[in-house]
């Protein structure tokens, strides 16, 4: 059975193809008359629809839409065991926030089936026999919409990809290419909620280039900046995992945030900076400790717990820092370790 072309009209076969943005542009017809479903066919072929997709039933339909999502729906009515007015539903239903327009097709012409169909998740009615050039017209339309809904999409994705790299520019320090203290502050909030969920170990090191202001005086502020330019690529370099975090802190101090990392790892990563940090040889000529630049470090390092904030991890660290200056400097100190090789020396079981 084909569909009739209105008198005065050209076939549907002689009108422009749709639209095409590139992609193929594929319709699911959902019929259960296979003489009607060939015709539809055959009219979104001669119209330039790429892929068509046809279904005999509604969950048949169903099974298709979820499996190959098509951009449009041609949707019958009246259809074996489920309706079309479920389907429809059903289609909403597994989008989840995505669009697809639907189109219904029925011999039902009242104004009750045209509100059923809107409610059921339709975007448009069309009454059989449907026209062959009136199915372009829709087609046509809901094209558009559907492209011009992509684009505002790919605009968004562009927008919020943008806000995000602003958001991220905001919390770099300028000189040293770290993450600022406004960006610390929140990533350590960040990875305090994450190891209470995860049940990890968090460690953070608080770090100060020793006797800075002599270098500033002896070499001028101009070198300054550049040595702190250079202690920051230094703790990138060091930061390999993807979570770790090199912050300047303010000043000549520095932070790191070290997400799953235990006491012994926090050492261990402490000795390796200042490794590195020596084989840098950065001169510092008016150091009273040594011909080049060395840094004190205080670390704390906890498994966070609903009462851990990012002020009190600061705060140990921070004296822990105190602690590893007041000892003579280029050196790193840790309250929790400190604890642990007292209980080692003591035989007793560190928790």
């Amino acid at each position: 059975m084909s569909l009739p072309a209105p008198a005065g009209t050209a076939p549907a076969h002689t009108l422009p193809a749709l639209a095409s943005d590139g992609r193929p542009f594929s319709v699911l017809v959902v019929e259960d008359q296979a003489s009607l479903r060939q015709a539809l066919v055959a009219e979104l072929h001669a119209a330039g629809v790429q892929q068509v997709l046809e279904a005999g039933s509604g969950t048949a339909g169903l099974a298709l839409f979820q499996a190959r999502r098509p951009d449009l729906v041609l949707l019958d009515v009246v259809l074996p065991e489920r309706d079309g007015y479920w389907v429809a539903q059903q289609m909403r239903a597994v989008e989840a926030g995505d669009w697809t327009p639907i189109i219904f097709l029925s011999a039902r012409d009242g104004e009750l089936d045209l509100w059923r169909g809107i409610e059921a998740g339709g975007d448009d009615y069309l009454t059989k026999p449907v026209r062959p050039v009136v199915l372009i017209a829709k087609l046509r339309a809901m094209r558009r919409l559907l492209d011009m809904r992509r684009r505002l999409t790919e605009l968004s994705d562009q927008l919020n990809a943008t806000n995000q790299r602003l958001n991220e520019l905001v919390e770099i320090d300028s000189l040293t290419g770290l993450v600022n203290r406004r960006g610390f502050d929140r990533l350590l909030r960040k990875e305090i909620g994450a190891g209470h969920r995860e049940g990890t170990p968090l460690t953070l090191m608080l770090c100060d280039l020793d006797h800075f202001k002599p270098y500033n005086d002896a070499l001028g502020h101009v070198e300054g900046d550049a040595c702190l330019r250079q202690v920051g690529r230094l703790l990138r370099e060091i930061c390999v995992r993807p979570r770790d975090v090199a912050a300047r802190y303010g000043g000549e101090e520095f932070a790191l945030i070290l997400p799953q990392t235990p006491r012994s790892g926090a050492m261990t990563f402490a000795r390796a900076l200042g490794q590195v940090l020596q084989q840098r040889a950065l001169p510092h000529p008016a150091s009273p400790i040594a011909g080049t630049v060395t840094l004190s470090g205080g670390i704390t390092t906890c498994v966070p717990d609903a009462s851990t904030s990012a002020e009190s991890m600061v705060m140990r660290a921070d004296e822990a820092l105190y602690t590893a200056k007041a000892q003579g400097r280029n050196r790193f100190f840790s309250f929790e370790i400190q604890l642990d090789t007292v209980e080692q020396r003591m035989g007793l079981p560190i928790p």
